[in-house]
This record gives C-alpha cells, sequence and structure tokens, in this order.
C-alpha cells in the first residue's frame, strides 16, 4: 500500500519500526475513534519526523486511548534543506498562515522575532508548533520544523551561527531593476513585520557581512504574503524543488 492510498496520517513523538506498538493520547485516540470512527483493524500513516511514513493498524480502540501496531514503512524520510524562516509575528490567524505555509513549503525551521515595529508581543509557541505539525500531516511531509520561541531580533542577529547566509526581504528594494541572487543553503530568510523595519534595524541589517538583500517584486507585500514568496523564490532556484 502506497503512502497516498491513506488518508489519514498522524505525527507521533515515538519510534517507529515493523511491529512497534503506538500508545495514543487522549486527543488521538478522540480523532481516530469518534471523530473519525476507526475500528480495530483500520489503517493509518504515521511518521515522528525521522523515521518516514509508516503504515499502522489500530489493534485497540477506547474512548480515552488506544494503541496501534506499526506494520511497514511506506515512505522514506525527506528531509527539506536547511533553509530557516525568520519573521515577526502579525495578526494571529495570519500568523498561523505563515507557520503553516513554511511547513508546507519545506522551512527547516521557524524562528519567531520581535523587531520595533512587530504589532504582537507574545505568541503561543505551543500552538504555533501545533499549526506546524498539523500542516505536516496534511501535506504528506515526514518532517515537522521546530517553532522556536520569539525572541529579539537583536539577540538573534548577535548570536547569528557563522556560514548561514541572511536573506533579508527589503521592501526597500520594491523598484530594483535587476533580481538579486539568493545564495545556497544553509540559509535563513527575514521577512519584516507590518510598517518594515525601524531605522536602526535597516541600519545594522546592511551592516551585517553574510546579509543578502532581495527585492520581492516591484509591490510592497504584507508579511504574510512576502513569506510565501521568499520560500517560493528560495525553494525553486536553491531548494528541493529544482
Amino acid at each position: 500500500m502506497s503512502g497516498e492510498a491513506v488518508k489519514i496520517r498522524l505525527y507521533l513523538e515515538q519510534p517507529l519500526g515493523a511491529g512497534q506498538g503506538l500508545d495514543l493520547s487522549r486527543d488521538h485516540a478522540h480523532y481516530l475513534f469518534n471523530v473519525m470512527r476507526l475500528g480495530p483493524g483500520a489503517t493509518v500513516a504515521v511518521f515522528n519526523g525521522q523515521d518516514g511514513a509508516w503504515l499502522a493498524e489500530v489493534a485497540e480502540a477506547g474512548k480515552r486511548g488506544g494503541t496501534l501496531l506499526c506494520r511497514h514503512q511506506i515512505a522514506p524520510q525527506r528531509d527539506p534543506p536547511d533553509l530557516w524562516l525568520v519573521f515577526a509575528p502579525i495578526k494571529k490567524a495570519r500568523t498561523d498562515f505563515i507557520v503553516e505555509k513554511a511547513a508546507e513549503m519545506g522551512a527547516a525551521r521557524i524562528l519567531p522575532v520581535q523587531t520595533e515595529f512587530t504589532n504582537s508581543d507574545r505568541i503561543r509557541q505551543d500552538r504555533l508548533q501545533a499549526h506546524a505539525v498539523e500542516a505536516a500531516e496534511q501535506c504528506g511531509g515526514t518532517f515537522v520544523p521546530v517553532v522556536e520561541n520569539l525572541q529579539p531580533l537583536s539577540r538573534l542577529l548577535a548570536n547569528w551561527p557563522d556560514g548561514r547566509a541572511l536573506i533579508w526581504a527589503d521592501e526597500g528594494l520594491a523598484d530594483a531593476a535587476e533580481p538579486c541572487a539568493l545564495p545556497p543553503a544553509p540559509a535563513a530568510l527575514l521577512i519584516g513585520p507590518e510598517g518594515g523595519f525601524s531605522p536602526s534595524e535597516r541600519d545594522r541589517l546592511r551592516k551585517r557581512p553574510a546579509i543578502h538583500p532581495i527585492a520581492l517584486g516591484p509591490r510592497i507585500l504584507r508579511a504574510d504574503t512576502a513569506a510565501v514568496a521568499a520560500l517560493t523564490l528560495w525553494q525553486s532556484t536553491q531548494g528541493d524543488w529544482l
């Protein structure tokens, strides 16, 4: 049976292998047995972000729990390119959108940052991580990017790892006549907040040795649109869409 033939996919933080038993949480049991009406003998696809996707059979079904039994691997592990998405949180629904699309489009790590013009001063990291898991479940992926806690942009830049290019979607380049070259992985995309970066932040970014300012077309994009556009550009030229 192929991975495409199994409609229900679950992310489980448990080892996967032939004959491996998998204990279900109350939430997973509720979804499988009450919402989807599955019973013993039904099959689902499971993945843990490390061991590919596996076909699993319902062994026990209960109101508050249950057990799956791993049968065989149906898809190999496929990790995304080493690309991070760094972005300033915006309104709740649009921040959710950014995280979901980043997971679907192959970001390896998602890092929310606080800038001088960021509208939101807090996030629910656990909720955003759950959105990343749900996106991976629905898009057929075998990898779930980690969503980090919110941190100041200044701290992130101060601890930036050597050798990782920082690709800055600079709204100030909207009128640029020539497209900007994109560096390969390891790399990160930086998307600013509504209103853009402050003058001091722009000055600090321009002085970074590994910075790569890019334009995202002749129009200034909303932050969530810019994230999708930047991910698309990089994946189509340097990523695994080639």
